[in-house]
């Protein structure tokens, strides 16, 4: 009956808006629409199926990470022709950092029209976890190369990147840790220190914690998927406590 097969999948889809939606958002309309559902589908609406089990987008993810190295190594060589090699590898590794993806995700509501189980829902992750929706833009991207190629991935893409571009470039290409020890090494007494608050999250998709002091003062926390990202985050939420950025 309908009503049974209904029941083995998780409730997490009837949350997520029409894809019709976001293909009308991103200006693009896919000929293979099971590449966008892939794209849209997390780990953990997949972990809850008990029948029919969809492809989640961790596939997508981990070749969507390497088109958007290749479009973004292209404009950098093309836009930056007197730079060296570290400015355009600082660069790029400011553009397809998790918070810059992240980011473009929000901009065009990436998480509300994603497939979560349950338990990520339950756990308040879900849309609202940083790393889930810049994977997801990674496995967008990667979706509509499959789905018709590279000109058609640079032309969702360039026009998001370039803007992002003038934005690192504005503001230097200087990591937040490296910014927020710089600014405090101008007072030599002062000390510095990131603490580890916890961890969450299965083996797969680990999500840290971190605090960042001053003396015993805290500055600001932050979460990543790694221990450098957590720490960065920290680093940044204390470079806006303390005004450095807005």
């Amino acid at each position: 009956m309908s009503g049974g097969r209904q029941k083995e999948m998780p409730a997490g889809a009837d949350a997520a808006r029409p894809l019709g939606e976001l293909e009308k958002k991103i200006g693009y309309v896919f000929r293979d629409r099971a590449f966008l559902e892939e794209a849209m589908t997390h780990s953990s609406y997949t972990n809850e199926c008990r029948d029919r089990r969809p492809q989640c987008n961790e596939r997508l993810e981990f070749l969507g990470d390497s088109v958007l190295s290749v479009i973004t190594s292209d404009l950098l060589f093309a836009e930056f022709p007197r730079e060296d090699e570290g400015f355009l590898t600082r660069t790029r590794a400011a553009l397809v950092c998790e918070n810059t993806l992240a980011v473009l995700a929000s901009e065009i509501g990436l998480g509300d029209y994603m497939r979560f189980g349950n338990g990520e829902i339950a756990s308040g992750g879900g849309k609202n976890r940083k790393s889930i929706i810049a994977d997801a833009f990674e496995a967008l991207l990667a979706a509509i190369y499959l789905d018709s190629g590279m000109d058609s991935a640079r032309a969702f893409l360039l026009p998001r990147l370039r803007r992002m571009t003038g934005e690192v470039v504005k503001r230097g290409t200087e990591d937040y840790k490296s910014m927020l020890q710089r600014i405090v090494q101008q007072t030599p007494e002062e000390e510095l220190r990131y603490e580890e608050m916890g961890e969450e999250g299965p083996p797969h998709d680990r999500i840290f914690h971190f605090a960042v002091y001053l003396n015993s003062n805290l500055l600001g926390e932050g979460t990543g998927r790694t221990k450098r990202e957590a720490e960065q985050e920290a680093a940044h939420r204390a470079l806006i406590m303390l005004g450095e950025l807005d």
